[in-house]
């Protein structure tokens, strides 16, 4: 396995090196309670349309990561939320999101999900133009708008920021979102990763059959490691070794991997990066995994009760310098998003979702491992109160 990531000068924050040392001592919390969780809540339309109108329309959601728009000039829209997004990078890099709608007739204006660099952008039905900061920039035929002020016709912006290589957004405009923690605790432990540094290796997005939550709660205890990952990741992890603790409605986990933290110096980040893999869940909808030499992110994007999108995006240290450096971070590439993510842990997800659509049980069962998945639906509950 390659040299994990180190930009110079990156430390761990005080939290990562918290709970490294939690793994390593064994005294990370763990509720030795079983619990349960109603099956209902994976399969209620009602439930689903709660949690749209209270979570994913009210909070901030992740976008996806700075490095899919890395260049200055440039453009992509995103849909995935149910809105249309337009996603601009200016002349000075910096990133903003607006809807992606003209204020002429509403029409939309381009269909790039992929980068497209462009100084202006021209709506195709009247030709107006807007510029990659918003401002609309000409009209054809402008005198037959009598009285219309530029300035107050620009693209409407949707509250956003980016900050520590993640851009979040709140597309549904609420009043007065709270980017705090975004820009705060969750920005420190990413900027320590060098999140904002990285290459966009690849992305790709899944179809997958289940209720969001459920491929929520396959990255929120590490129960299943040894056993669905048996033929993919397991012999790199220690069954079992790990903790956990929360940032607000977020929760942010570590994993030992095979080796043990034992004699390693815990400020030591290369050596620490090499031995804990750690995880984010950002509420309400994304995952992010830290492994030693690369960051996989995914976005889950609800569609339905029993149908998620869900964008994965590997990230890794700098674009491959030759063929060896590409065949490298294909065969990862491979291995996550094909194997671990896209057949094991996305499998899982829907044939959990067959499972209790068949009302075969009506809860689910939680052991002492997976009370990460208890704490998170708890979060749920608070957000829909």
């Amino acid at each position: 396995m390659n040299a994990p990531f180190q930009p110079a000068r990156r430390t761990p924050t005080d939290a990562q090196i918290a709970l490294a040392a939690q793994c390593r001592d064994g005294t990370g919390a763990r509720d030795l309670n079983r619990s349960t969780v109603p099956a209902s809540v994976y399969l209620s339309p009602e439930r689903f349309e709660a949690e749209q109108a209270k979570m994913f329309r009210t909070l901030p959601v992740v976008i996806g990561p700075g490095a899919m728009l890395p260049d200055p000039g440039t453009a992509m829209t995103h849909d995935g939320f149910g809105v249309p997004l337009l996603l601009m990078r200016d002349a000075r890099g910096a990133l903003r999101v607006f809807l992606n709608a003209c204020r002429h007739r509403g029409t939309r204006l381009i269909d790039a999900p992929e980068p497209t660099k462009s100084p202006v952008l021209i709506c195709p039905y009247h030709a107006w133009a807007y510029s990659l900061d918003g401002r609309l920039k000409g009209v054809p035929r402008a005198e037959t708008f009598p009285g219309m002020d530029k300035g107050e016709m620009g693209l409407v912006e949707v509250p956003s920021v980016e900050a520590g290589g993640l851009i979040w957004a709140a597309p549904f405009r609420p009043a007065d979102p709270d980017f705090s923690l975004p820009e705060g605790p969750l920005a420190a432990d990413f900027d320590a990763l060098g999140l904002g540094e990285m290459h966009l290796y690849n992305r790709r997005t899944h179809k997958v059959r289940s209720n969001w939550k459920l491929i929520m709660d396959a990255f929120l205890e590490s129960y299943h490691v040894q056993r669905l990952h048996q033929n993919s990741i397991a012999r790199f992890f220690e069954d079992g070794v790990t903790s956990g603790d929360t940032v607000g409605p977020h929760m942010r986990s570590a994993v030992a991997r095979v080796g043990g933290l034992e004699g390693v110096d815990l400020s030591d980040w290369p050596a620490l990066r090499r031995i804990v893999t750690y995880a984010y869940q950002l509420f309400p909808g994304t995952v992010l995994v830290a492994s030693p030499d690369y960051v996989n992110l995914m976005v889950l994007m609800p569609q339905g009760v029993d149908e998620t999108m869900v964008e994965d995006f590997m990230l890794i240290p700098e674009p491959p310098r030759d063929e060896k450096a590409e065949a490298h971070w294909a065969k990862s590439w491979a291995l996550l998003d094909g194997m671990v993510f896209g057949t094991e842990d996305f499998g899982a997800a829907e044939a959990g979702q067959k499972g209790l659509a068949s009302g075969a049980i009506s809860e689910i069962h939680l052991g002492s491992l997976e009370q990460g998945i208890r704490r998170f639906h708890e979060t749920v509950e608070a957000a829909l109160t």
